[in-house]
């Protein structure tokens, strides 16, 4: 057959293709859910903006793992906060298989999804879900890196008895997994160690994590005479909460966990909330070796959003990241070969040096005292 000068063009043109196709990158699918919709959505969207630099760091840098060139896609999910639609939404990335998933975002929503990720063999790691009960389902696919809610509420019960000499403590939880474990866990803490000084719970009182009312919670808190609130819940609830509190003259001190402690606060509060008022945790911190580091970070995300962070964008991209080496150490995408590696993996992240225990939570895990001054949140030191 002679070639003419059409056909060779078209023999070539076919090479071509060829070789750009068998050159083209693998896709490593993984997912990520929050709540980017409902009331926390802006703590949601965070989450996954954190990730999202992870991704395109890896992108930019070229992934290569077993050999094979991949592309990382994350396949990002809106699980709204509600349990019912992060089960849906668990299933809808096992049906995807996706490799991993950085998430889900709140304890409600990833403790019913982790058991459709175990049966699935799909290992998760969420950022930002601190009920203990998370990593105690013995599943080997489960893991955390933050400070658990055993160790959140330990801290801020020492933090109330020893720093603040709370001794009549009024507790609030919003019913949700989150909420509930960790004005548990303090509870239980307080009345531990309180004894000693006098302290203890004057009220119990409880609320829903979409409630805007609280002024029959707050009265009859009110006629305890407490010095200080612990509030178990959400920003977007603690806001509203803060300025009732004003309005009924309750000036005291107003603490909680990593869920309220984000620096949308100030403004949910408005008027209701005084310097030096609020004092939270958030479950995770950077020692001063890692100070530079997290200033980089924030740096880099206020670049790329225009925002400064919420509460746990480091989280959720050292979380991917974590995932990544596991899997570039195992030399495998396959859960089945890099689910043990990263069960002893060290990884160096922005937020500290990330390895986890028999369980899957994080070792050595460390978390942040805050307060709010000014309108902007403060740090008040770093425990363990």
């Amino acid at each position: 057959m002679q070639l003419t000068t059409k056909t060779l063009g078209q023999a070539i043109a076919l090479a071509l293709l060829v070789t750009g196709a068998a050159q083209a990158d693998e896709i490593l699918r993984i997912g990520h859910v929050a709540a980017t919709s409902g009331p926390i959505a802006h703590l949601g969207k965070d989450n996954e903006n954190g990730a999202r630099m992870a991704v395109d760091e890896l992108n930019a840098k070229g992934v290569v793992i077993g050999g094979k060139k991949y592309t990382i896609v994350m396949q990002a999910e809106d699980d709204a906060g509600d349990p019912k639609q992060g089960t849906a939404v668990a299933q809808k990335l096992a049906d995807a298989r996706v490799a991993g998933v950085i998430g889900h975002e709140t304890s409600g929503t990833t403790i019913p999804a982790s058991r459709i990720y175990h049966d699935a063999g799909i290992p998760q790691i969420s950022p930002s879900a601190s009920n203990p009960q998370y990593t105690r389902q013995h599943y080997n696919t489960t893991f955390r890196n933050i400070a658990n809610d055993e160790q959140l509420g330990a801290a801020l019960a020492r933090y109330a008895l020893n720093t603040l000499k709370a001794k009549r403590i009024a507790v609030i939880d919003d019913r949700t997994a989150y909420g509930k474990g960790l004005a548990d866990e303090f509870t239980k803490n307080i009345k531990r160690s309180g004894a000693a000084s006098g302290a203890g719970i004057v009220s119990n009182q409880y609320t829903n994590d979409k409630a805007t009312d609280f002024s029959a919670i707050l009265t009859a808190i009110k006629a305890t005479k407490p010095d200080m609130v612990f509030f178990g819940g959400m920003d977007a609830v603690a806001g509203p909460m803060l300025r009732q509190m004003k309005q009924l003259g309750i000036p005291i001190k107003f603490m909680g966990g990593d869920g309220m402690c984000s620096d949308s606060v100030p403004r949910l509060a408005g008027e209701g909330m005084s310097d030096g008022q609020v004092i939270c945790a958030e479950a995770g911190g950077v020692e001063p070796a890692q100070e530079k580091g997290m200033a980089d970070f924030r740096a880099a995300y206020r670049k790329r959003y225009g925002i400064d962070i919420q509460t746990y964008a480091p989280y959720a991209y050292d979380a991917m990241m974590t995932m990544v080496e596991a899997m570039q150490k195992a030399g495998s995408i396959d859960p089945v070969k890099y689910i043990p590696v990263m069960a002893r993996i060290t990884h160096k992240g922005v937020t500290g040096n990330i390895s986890f225990d028999e369980r899957g939570d994080v070792k050595d895990g460390v978390l942040t005292i805050y307060t709010f001054k000014n309108g902007t949140r403060q740090k008040l030191g770093v425990v363990k």
